[in-house]
């Protein structure tokens, strides 16, 4: 059917085509929106609510401890204070003694000594200073008996299994450090049984030592250093004779200590049966 008008100019036609793609254009875009904005059919959903397909939000750990991690294994207790582990029990003592520290090496016949960290302290509670071997041409001055005094300490008794301890303990009371000697045969150790047949020491540490030369401790000014000798209970003769066979058995013995310029220094300890 023709247009009664009469055919549009071309100017007017094209402007109809423009604004009718336009509208179909603006159509499809309403419709894309209205399908989006609908969720697709499926309604809309709580991002907050769990089971939704976004990301779990992550959880922020709690605040950590200040305090150091625990280092220390359980169960055990530092044992390096102990006292004596001998086995004895009870001390006694020839003299006067104050804190100190054990030191210095030295092997009586039948015994042997040195330094010995198990050793109880002598005095009461002072620390002393540790006993350093120095040689004997030490440009240290040798200690003089009125600047170093000299006493003695055992233990009370000894069991059956119990090797005696004999502590020889110098303490300077000058203000002058010195070297003082230890050796077997400077500061001789005597070991007599009470009670005995005749007055004859059965062990002493200048009878045999292994080694018979000195043996010289560095004693700092206003100190007091322990030298401690180790007797396994055999018997001594003079001059490395041979000794009485056996051993010394239970019962009361007399320990003495001797050192050229100090008084003679007197202890007792008991060996026990068991």
């Amino acid at each position: 059917m023709r247009n009664p008008v009469g055919p549009l100019p071309s100017s007017i036609y094209w402007r109809r085509r423009a604004v009718a793609g336009l509208l179909v254009a603006l159509l499809a875009v309403l419709i894309a929106w209205a399908v989006t904005s609908g969720g697709g059919g499926g309604g809309g959903r709580d991002d907050g609510k769990s089971g939704g397909s976004g990301p779990a939000k992550s959880i922020d750990p709690g605040p950590s401890s200040s305090g150091p991690a625990i280092s220390q294994q359980p169960g055990g207790r530092d044992e390096s204070d102990e006292e004596d582990g001998s086995g004895g029990s009870g001390e006694s003592s020839g003299g006067s003694s104050d804190g100190s520290s054990t030191g210095g090496t030295d092997t009586g016949a039948g015994g042997s000594s040195g330094t010995d960290a198990g050793a109880g302290t002598a005095g009461s509670g002072g620390g002393g200073t540790a006993g350093q071997q120095v040689p004997a041409g030490s440009s240290l001055p040798d200690c003089t008996p009125a600047a170093v005094q000299l006493s003695l300490r055992t233990k009370v008794s000894y069991g059956p299994d119990d090797r005696p301890r004999f502590e020889l303990i110098a303490k300077n009371t000058s203000s002058t450090t010195c070297k003082a000697d230890f050796g077997p045969k400077n500061a001789v150790l005597t070991v007599t049984e009470a009670g005995g047949e005749d007055d004859d020491p059965i062990w002493s540490s200048k009878d045999c030592p292994a080694a018979a030369g000195a043996l010289f401790l560095k004693v700092p000014a206003g100190a007091t250093v322990v030298h401690t000798v180790d007797w396994n209970r055999t018997l001594s003769a003079p001059g490395c004779a041979t000794p009485p066979a056996g051993k010394a058995g239970p019962g009361t013995y007399l320990l003495e200590a001797k050192a050229p310029g100090e008084p003679v220094q007197r202890a007792s300890f008991v060996l026990t049966k068991d």
